[in-house]
């Protein structure tokens, strides 16, 4: 993800612009109306509205995204990240609890997943 703060909105209107297509192209194609489609590049949904993850599966393979990022930037955890989760839960309470610093020194000694 390049920029952490970037909300899930604004994310999706630089992938449509990206993609080359309008707003009612990704509309018709993620079968929902151009309406939303507005109200979700302008972070003006309410809570009821909130982009399901179906929806969002849906909408990065439109635009050509990365699935986990639009799911993250939607407060969505993804299936994988679930399934660890539930694997191994105390692992990921120590890594929540740790402070910025301790946790830039864990990411820096990990291997390159690249």
């Amino acid at each position: 993800m390049k920029n952490k703060s970037m909300r899930f909105g604004s994310q999706v209107r630089i992938l449509r612009a990206r993609c080359g297509l309008t707003q009612q192209q990704v509309a018709d194609r993620t079968g929902v109306s151009v309406s939303y489609i507005s109200k979700v590049e302008n972070d003006r949904l309410h809570f009821g509205d909130y982009p399901s993850e179906k929806f969002i599966h849906k909408l990065a393979g439109e635009l050509k995204a990365d699935e986990d990022e639009l799911l993250l930037l939607a407060d969505k955890v993804p299936e994988s990240i679930r399934k660890r989760i539930r694997q191994r839960p105390e692992l990921f309470r120590k890594l929540a609890a740790m402070d910025k610093q301790t946790l830039d020194a864990l990411e820096n000694s990990l291997p390159s997943l690249s």
